[in-house]
């Protein structure tokens, strides 16, 4: 299948974000694909920091697969070699379950160079938050990967195209 096909039928389920806003998760890949901003990255916000809230902690830790199933998919279809996955490091479990799905998927072929026999290339990284609230905000979060203090700054309301890894131009899923 082709990545604009899978994009198509992304669409057609009208799959949705899990964020607040429940963004159609298919027309986000499909802005990010048309996109000539290069590189791109995939990047699970799973930073929750609202009291109570569990549900991407409980998804990594009981199927983290799940997790890099949709992240590869995401990937091939808008056409991106790198992702990286930011979990508060208060759950070890999950980062554990994560670390330890990523080992069996790259062994499997299904992360790194030649996925599947193929000329796609992927992989993904782990950065682990250090707890603050404001970090599920998404320029926050980016801050914070690139190792720098998780403040947010003034960014659109879908931050599609913006200011990631020291380069003012990537696109973001």
């Amino acid at each position: 299948m082709q990545p604009e096909a899978v994009i198509q039928e992304v669409i057609k389920a009208n799959l949705r974000g899990r964020g607040g806003g429940g963004f159609p998760t298919g027309w986000k890949w499909d802005a990010t694909r048309k996109a000539n901003d290069y590189p791109k990255y995939v990047i699970c916000n799973a930073d929750e920091g609202d009291p109570g809230a569990y549900m991407d902690r409980s998804l990594l830790e009981g199927n983290p697969h799940a997790v890099l199933e949709g992240m590869i998919i995401g990937a091939y279809a808008i056409g991106s070699s790198e992702g990286y996955i930011y979990v508060r490091n208060e759950y070890p479990l999950a980062v554990t379950n994560i670390t330890i799905a990523i080992e069996k998927a790259r062994k499997r072929g299904m992360i790194g160079k030649n996925i599947l026999g193929t000329d796609f290339n992927f992989d993904i990284k782990i950065n682990r938050g250090g707890g603050a609230f404001v970090c599920g905000e998404s320029s926050a979060l980016f801050a914070s990967i690139e190792g720098r203090a998780g403040e947010p700054r003034a960014n659109m309301s879908m931050p599609l195209i913006g200011a990631f890894m020291t380069n003012p131009r990537t696109s973001i899923m």
